[in-house]
């Protein structure tokens, strides 16, 4: 915890004398993505460094204690509880405030939909997701962009990129990482079967520029005719964009807009995403009890939660939460499942941190 606290101190403290950069300065687009960091870091770095002040005071008056200004001793035994007590509820703060990682406090994230095991039925399933994430975005008043899909005749989706932006949004999402399994009778089947099907989810905090630095170098750039149903302007002309990252082998392909440069821009944000993620995870390796230990490692491939319609139930099981409202959740109301993932989370992280004594 305190390890992670000074990182936050640290690089807050870099990007103050960053803002004061001439240079910095001269560039508004870097200008304001340093900005947003470190405002995003402030409320979190002025309760530490309270903390930290606190502690200091702390020793002073137990050092008080034992002098021989009787006077000195009697105040330092009417300041050292309060002191305390103070410090008690900026530790308690902060471990609510790292709740979710060292990127809980992102604005912004990238969603990741992949229809999995079941044909037609995966890519309806992988729709009713995304349906599902985007009204809760809205309800929550968070700002969602399509950033990549790959559609079926059906209606459903092979793939779909999402981008969200929003206070707290990383915070919550990420909880939705790991694979999605759906039990129901398709519309499909004539027999009213019950069939099984899933869908895979992948969060990841987006960066901001000054954290991921890509070159054109660093990547190969492929420009190719937009294939899409229906035979509509996205076959006409060559605005596709496929990037292709050379040392990690990552491929990103967009296709969703008329032009080049927009399609290339919303691919440079999923390629930085993916490259950010793949750097946290080689930190997470090395520090590989950080989150594993608590509610799964988010990995994409872990069943986290099944969606039963003729139960009308949702099942996550990290937590072996079982409520008997799919049709409410589906609809966006997913503050229940996340609500009890992040309490799960809170009380682990006060069972790992305990107090600061």
């Amino acid at each position: 915890m305190r390890k992670l606290l000074e990182e936050k101190l640290g690089r807050f403290e870099m990007l103050e004398k960053q803002l004061v950069d001439q240079e910095l300065l001269a560039n508004p687009a870097r200008l304001s993505a340093v900005a947003r960091e470190h405002g995003a870091l402030a409320k979190l770095v002025t309760k530490y460094r309270r903390l930290k002040e606190l502690n200091t005071q702390i020793v002073d008056a137990m050092e008080l204690l034992e002098g021989s200004d009787l006077e000195m001793r009697e105040l330092a035994e009417t300041e050292l509880p309060k002191l305390k007590t103070q410090r008690e509820g900026y530790w308690n703060e902060l471990l609510e405030m790292t709740v979710g990682g060292e990127d809980a406090n992102r604005t912004r994230c990238v969603m990741e939909i992949r229809a999995g095991t079941g044909g037609d039925e995966a890519a309806l399933f992988a729709r009713d997701l995304y349906e599902m994430y985007r009204r809760y975005a809205e309800s929550r008043g968070w700002k969602v962009e399509i950033l990549y899909m790959n559609p079926t005749e059906l209606g459903g989706f092979k793939e779909i990129v999402l981008g969200l932006e929003g206070e707290g949004v990383y915070r919550r999402l990420q909880y939705e990482s790991g694979g999605h399994r759906v039990q129901r009778v398709p519309e499909t089947e004539a027999k009213g079967r019950i069939h099984t099907s899933a869908a895979t989810v992948a969060v990841m905090a987006e960066p901001e520029d000054v954290e991921i630095d890509i070159k054109s170098d660093d990547y190969r750039r492929d420009i190719f005719l937009a294939s899409g149903p229906g035979g509509q302007h996205v076959n006409k002309t060559a605005s596709a964009v496929r990037l292709t990252h050379y040392e990690t082998g990552i491929v990103v392909s967009c296709q969703d807009e008329k032009s080049q440069h927009k399609n290339m821009a919303k691919a440079l944000r999923v390629l930085k995403t993916r490259l950010y993620e793949a750097r946290q995870k080689e930190e997470n390796t090395r520090r590989a009890e950080e989150r594993r230990s608590k509610i799964g490692s988010g990995d994409r491939s872990q069943r986290i939660r099944t969606y039963n319609f003729p139960e009308n139930r949702v099942t996550d099981h990290r937590i072996n939460l079982t409520l008997y409202k799919l049709d409410n959740i589906l609809t966006g109301n997913l503050d229940p499942v996340i609500e009890a993932l992040m309490e799960y989370e809170r009380q682990e992280q006060r069972a790992a941190f305990g107090t600061i004594e």
